[in-house]
Formats: C-alpha cells, structure tokens, sequence
C-alpha cells in the first residue's frame, strides 16, 4: 500500500469539476484508492466514485491523504498527488 498527503490549494476545493476530474483520472487505475481529511480519518471514500468524494466536503486548504492498493498503486498515487498539487487549472 502507498499513501500520501497533499494539501488542497485550488479556490473551489475537490467539488463539481475537480472532483470529477478527480475521480475520472482515479478509474484509469486498477488499484484500489482511497481518499480523506487528515482531520477526519473516519470518514473514508472510494476515490471512484463522485458521490463518494463529494461527500468528504473537501475545501481549500484541506489536507487529504490518498492511499492505493493493487498492481499500480505507486503511479495511481503520484498521478492524483500531481493532479491535486496542480490546483486542477484553477491556480
């Protein structure tokens, strides 16, 4: 398993068009892959669905971890970390 946290930047958060963006580039892997909060570890979602992702209530500034599990996990994991670090084309 790898994990990874990155700091949300972008004015919108992880709503509507990044989080589908999001989730979108999260299908393209045949791992497992899990995001949430840092401050709320509880609350987990599958990083494919965006219903899921919507629901963690993602805002600028938020800290996430996003963990993979599965033959691509380390790509799966850099590729969302850079999509995120990136601020989805909004910075």
């Amino acid at each position: 398993m790898i994990k990874r946290q990155v700091l949300v930047k972008n004015p919108s958060g992880l709503h509507a068009r990044p989080g589908s963006e999001f989730v979108n580039l999260a299908s393209k892997f045949n791992s497992n892959i899990k995001v949430f909060k840092v401050d709320q570890p509880n609350k987990v979602a599958n990083a494919k669905s965006i219903i899921f992702v919507l629901s963690l209530g993602i805002k600028r500034d938020t800290t996430i971890e996003i963990s993979a599990e599965g033959v691509d996990e380390e790509r799966a994991v850099d590729a969302l970390v850079a999509l995120v670090e990136s601020g989805f084309g909004e910075l």
